[in-house]
């Protein structure tokens, strides 16, 4: 039955190649566990055994472990989530009336809004995002 045992962990490791969970990986280390049993005993209940207690262990094991050395509590904002306190120079005059004006932010040119009408080449603080426009306030030189 060793043979069984073997392709098993083969198999196991070769799709922990492909996935990034590191979970199939202890299957894989289970079923070598088990085919060191078939060795021992013939009996398919005892090697089926020792593969799900193994695994189960290993999986129960190695999870808080995994979790601390995968752990990111730093979140990197990305797109226009990291314009958020950035500067801009106003292209287009911004109404209060809630149309839009438009701001040059990093090269780039972006919708915006203000509560406070915002004439053009003044520079501004972009305070958040409301929908795909800018929210912004005049920075007093």
């Amino acid at each position: 039955m060793w043979p069984f045992w073997l392709i098993i962990a083969g198999l196991c490791l070769v799709i922990e190649i492909y996935t990034v969970g590191f979970f199939i990986f202890w299957f894989g280390i289970g079923a070598l566990f088990a085919l060191l049993v078939s060795f021992l005993t013939t009996n398919l209940f005892i090697q089926i055994g020792v593969f799900l207690v193994s695994s189960s262990l290993l999986v129960i094991s190695t999870k808080p472990l995994m979790k601390k050395f995968t752990k990111n509590e730093k979140t990197v904002p990305t797109n226009f989530f990291s314009l958020s306190g950035k500067q801009g120079i106003v292209t287009k005059k911004i109404d209060s009336d809630n149309s839009t004006g438009q701001v040059k932010v990093k090269g780039e040119l972006w919708s915006a809004i203000s509560d406070k009408d915002i004439e053009k080449d003044a520079k501004v603080r972009i305070l958040g995002v409301d929908g795909v426009k800018l929210k912004v306030e005049k920075i007093d030189e």
